[in-house]
């Protein structure tokens, strides 16, 4: 059992090694996803899944914990943690080949739970503020051309998952949003759905939450090529139902497997990377659909403001900088419309 947050006699009071007695404070970490407690004055860590955490976000942070931070970190007296201790972790693991999106998932985690310790009167400083961050460089995105995009629509055609792919890519959805979608969500007369939920399989069970932040819980005006997909993708379903019987679980999805559960994502990636290949296509992650709707639409002058919220961007930075890519393109543009501008006035 994690006793009550430290409040009344406990209220500011640094861990001390008792003998005979055990203090335990739960720190909240990221997001609420980990807890770190103070054992006899020492670190060590727990896991517990808080309400609202995704639970591969959760599973991720717990990886990080029990990978790095407490082998590292786990032996150090929680008022005695220096700097030099995080500084020293992070360069072990850096030069051990750690990624350094990985080496700032893992900071942040430990820089949480220090800011909630400080909170308590646990420490007098989060020593995680005082680190050199490690270097991060988000890497390019290598979305298909328009030609290619063109292309790959035409190999899908046919396939038992020709809407799913298409709807992927004319809409930028994720995979989770994509195979989380119930017939409840689309309105194929008005031509609109709506994404409320994610799915995942953690552990062998699925997980269906809300989207991570508020401008991914969004609805979207479908092209006519994702309703008629979706369309006839509908018509098909109640043979499907047929020839699958008692096996048949109704969950309500769109992009149900053949029995009605939800599809496995990665069974689902190694479908899309088969029909790339035998397309001739350059090879391609589920997600990188989400990015080739993004640079499609850019591409073809959209504003940024929109193409943020198709894909359910959070923040304008986060879709220019994932789309630089694009901007040359644009910027050329931009000029040569100038040019006729200023010549006009000739």
């Amino acid at each position: 059992m994690w006793p009550p947050l430290p409040c009344g006699d406990y209220a500011g009071r640094r861990p001390q090694l008792d003998v005979g007695v055990e203090y335990e404070y739960a720190v909240l970490a990221h997001h609420g996803a980990m807890k770190l407690s103070v054992d006899l004055g020492w670190i060590a860590v727990d896991r517990e899944i808080i309400r609202g955490v995704c639970p591969s976000t959760y599973q991720s942070y717990a990886t990080d914990v029990r990978l790095y931070l407490k082998p590292a970190l786990g032996h150090h007296q929680l008022t005695k943690l220096t700097p030099q201790h995080v500084q020293a972790l992070l360069n072990e693991r850096l030069a051990a080949g750690l990624s350094p999106r990985t080496e700032q998932y893992m900071r942040a985690v430990l820089q949480s739970a220090l800011n909630q310790a400080m909170k308590w009167g646990l420490v007098a400083r989060t020593v995680g503020t005082l680190v050199d961050p490690p270097r991060s460089r988000r890497p390019e995105v290598q979305p298909l051309m328009p030609d290619q995009a063109r292309a790959f629509l035409a190999a899908v055609r046919g396939d038992r998952l020709e809407a799913l792919f298409t709807v992927a890519l004319a809409l930028g959805l994720r995979q989770g949003e994509a195979l989380a979608m119930r017939w409840d969500d689309v309105d194929l007369d008005a031509g609109t759905i709506r994404i409320r939920h994610t799915v995942q399989k953690i552990n062998g069970q699925w997980h269906f939450t809300e989207p991570k932040t508020a401008r991914s819980r969004r609805s979207i005006s479908m092209p006519a090529a994702s309703i008629a997909a979706l369309r006839a993708h509908q018509l098909r379903q109640p043979d499907e139902r047929l020839a699958a019987g008692s096996r048949w679980q109704e969950w309500g999805l769109v992009f149900p497997s053949s029995v009605g559960t939800p599809l496995d994502g990665s069974n689902v990636t190694h479908r899309l990377q088969k029909i790339l290949a035998r397309a001739g296509l350059p090879r391609q992650r589920f997600h990188d659909l989400h990015h080739c709707c993004a640079s499609l639409l850019l591409a073809q002058h959209v504003p940024m403001r929109v193409v943020m919220e198709i894909p359910g961007h959070s923040q304008i930075a986060l879709t220019m900088d994932t789309y630089s890519h694009v901007m040359p393109v644009l910027r050329h543009e931009a000029a040569g419309l100038m040019d006729a501008i200023l010549a006009a006035t000739d």
